[in-house]
């Protein structure tokens, strides 16, 4: 309970600074982005690695869950685990990409 309140706390604090970033007009426009928005971005990243991260260890226990209960069927296993790690990889690819274009 206590790790779902700061999360909940961290994602308050940054759809709170959201706007304040996107508001900026005049100089901070003319000078492209600001530090709230890059800040608004690493955050972003953060959370699209960590939900990488979760989605791949699951993908991964589950494929070591299948071959422990059926050793025959590894090698049909393989291929379908390498192509779910590499679609979950490609969100976070993505997602840092974005951050560059941002720029």
């Amino acid at each position: 309970m206590k790790k779902l309140s700061m999360l909940l706390s961290v994602l308050a604090g940054v759809v709170l600074l959201a706007p304040a970033a996107f508001a900026q007009g005049g100089e901070a426009a003319a000078a492209g982005t600001s530090g709230l928005q890059w800040l608004a971005a690493i955050f972003g990243v953060g959370i699209a690695a960590f939900g990488c991260g979760l989605g791949q260890g699951r993908i991964g226990a589950a494929a070591q869950e299948g071959i422990a209960r059926n050793p025959g069927a590894a090698k049909g296993m393989f291929i379908p685990m390498i192509l779910a790690l590499a679609f979950v990889e490609t969100l976070v690819l993505l997602t840092f990409v974005t951050v560059f274009i941002m720029k």
